[in-house]
């Protein structure tokens, strides 16, 4: 019978390397898991330097058996969100566990006491300081890798956690996949459509200014907050953290794909495709050692296969105008000039039907589901 595990915070640096490389040890047989960059996430966790530590609170904890790690996990306090949305939930994330009910009970426990002595009555999770990168527990969906900014777990997480009473927070996140082709009766019909919408609306559709990049990361705020407001559970976007997710992407991103829309020199509208990285780090090994850079720098300079459309975004005041399909159908056009073999739409929540409604529309299949949990504690 195993020992019951000691959960320890994250004190020293060695600690904190052991957190950081932890998941090594969950998917180190497992071809479709993308390393996460060590560096990026070493600055994560660093209060110093991490974007979540501006508005919230966080501690680290590693499960010990002996002097064997068997588990991480993380608990978080974001203040702005649970004023919001008149919440005292504590955010658990960086959960990794090998398959032991007893692990994964000492984890939850930890992250649930830190939650109580900051007078938070819930646990909600799993997301890992970010909620837009690689949260959720995987649910089902493992004939390929995830894509850049979708993440990836073992098929126990889903059974362990809800094991321990956890139940869904929301509707679940959902990641569709086109094959790109226009000559299908689908695709057609889009096109057809989006025609009728041109001869309707003046809508224009341009592209991102990277010179004035301040301005474009506002106009984004505003639409994050106002297209998604309607959604359950919606955690309010804050500038810094919209910033964050931009400013990497500008460095490699083909502004032919990233599409704004404006209707009387107001953007009503977003619709951005950027290439999957996650092609090329899934060689990277989370750049753990020098020599990994060379198989990175190798297969960034091919050309990826797919390209991620992580969000569709209409203003409200805008919805059933058909700017979507307009968005959805000039995309199209230009993935295929592009010369991409499949398109991602990832992730839009079930509780969100217009999007899902839209992949089906344009014959895209629904290919990966991710959970978000709620516990009372």
């Amino acid at each position: 019978m195993n020992s019951s595990p000691e959960v320890r915070p994250v004190r020293t640096a060695s600690e904190q390397r052991t957190f950081l490389t932890f998941p090594w040890r969950i998917y180190r047989d497992d071809p479709l898991w993308v390393p996460p960059l060590l560096p990026e996430r070493a600055r994560t966790i660093d209060p110093s330097r991490g974007v979540f530590f501006q508005r919230g609170e966080a501690e680290f904890f590693i499960a010990w058996r002996g002097k064997e790690p068997v588990g991480t996990i993380c608990a978080a306090v974001d203040p702005p969100a649970n004023a919001e949305r008149n919440r005292r939930e504590c955010i658990f994330g960086f959960f990794e566990t090998i398959n032991d009910l007893a692990v994964a009970e000492a984890l939850i426990a930890t992250a649930a006491a830190w939650g109580r002595t900051r007078g938070l009555n819930a646990l909600f999770g799993p997301f890992n300081l970010d909620y837009e990168d690689g949260y959720g527990v995987l649910i089902e969906g493992r004939d390929r890798p995830p894509v850049i900014l979708c993440g990836h777990t073992p098929p126990y997480y889903q059974t362990l956690l809800e094991g321990m009473d956890f139940l869904s927070a929301r509707g679940d996140n959902l990641a569709y996949a086109w094959q790109v082709d226009l000559s299908t009766q689908q695709v057609q019909e889009v096109m057809a459509m989006a025609d009728r919408v041109r001869k309707r609306k003046s809508y224009i559709i341009r592209t991102p200014d990277f010179a004035h990049l301040d301005d474009e990361v506002r106009q984004l705020h505003r639409l994050l907050n106002r297209a998604l407001a309607h959604l359950p559970d919606h955690i309010p976007w804050q500038l810094e953290s919209v910033r964050q997710m931009v400013e990497p992407f500008v460095h490699f991103a083909d502004p032919e794909l990233i599409l704004f829309a404006e209707l009387d020199g107001e953007t009503v509208g977003w619709f951005p495709g950027i290439p999957n990285l996650n092609e090329a780090l899934i060689h990277a090994n989370g750049l753990r050692h020098p020599w990994d850079y060379v198989p990175l720098w190798l297969h960034l300079n091919r050309k990826p296969k797919c390209l991620a459309i992580k969000s569709v975004l209409v203003e409200p005041e805008h919805w059933g105008s058909g700017l979507a399909i307009l968005l959805f159908a000039e995309m199209a056009a230009r993935v295929a000039r592009k010369g991409y073999e499949w398109v991602d739409l990832s992730l839009t929540s079930a509780d969100n039907p217009r999007t899902p409604q839209l992949a089906d529309r344009m014959g895209a299949r629904l290919y990966k589901r991710y959970r978000v949990y709620r516990k009372s504690i």
